[in-house]
């Protein structure tokens, strides 16, 4: 049996060295850039959620009224408050309906009884779109798409709305 040593030389402690403290600084630079790029993914999304609108279910008539709330809404490392609204009211079978108010043509808000010449419609102010009561749009003006309506469940006696889908849409 050989009991020989290998010497290290100068060079190559240098280099091991060098190497060694190269690769951990490297590897502190790429760390917090892979953990920047990959935690958003990780993080439990809130989307779906349903915010109380601060609207008592008794209050809800066959008239459209306006609803306004806020959420809170995160992204990345940036929280925030958004408002947002709905039009909500009781149909004839007594089920509550709660509309997006923004137009499906360019994206302006539509209001109840906006305009004078066309009573019960929702009415955009942009260009002269009109919707009826149900959302639907009245043929021959802009929108070609109903109005978008909110997920929305009773709790307590309290609305509570969620995201707002396509009509017809789960």
């Amino acid at each position: 049996m050989s009991e020989e040593k290998q010497q290290v030389s100068r060079r190559q402690f240098l280099n091991y060295t060098l190497t060694g403290v190269g690769g951990f600084m490297a590897a502190g630079m790429l760390v917090p850039m892979l953990r920047m790029a990959v935690d958003p993914v990780l993080q439990e999304s809130s989307a779906g959620e349903l915010a109380n609108v601060g609207l008592a279910v008794e209050e809800i008539t066959n008239e459209p009224q306006r609803v306004d709330w806020k959420i809170k809404q995160v992204d990345g490392w940036y929280e925030s408050e958004v408002g947002k609204s709905a039009w909500v009211y009781k149909n004839d079978n007594g089920d509550i309906v709660a509309l997006s108010p923004i137009c499906k043509h360019l994206g302006c808000v539509v209001s109840w009884e906006g305009s004078e010449q066309y009573p019960d419609k929702f009415y955009c102010p942009c260009h002269g779109g009109l919707y009826y009561k149900s959302g639907v749009n009245v043929p021959n003006t802009p929108p070609l798409a109903p109005l978008d309506v909110y997920e929305h469940k009773v709790k307590n006696g309290m609305l509570f709305l969620g995201d707002a889908h396509p009509q017809g849409e789960a």
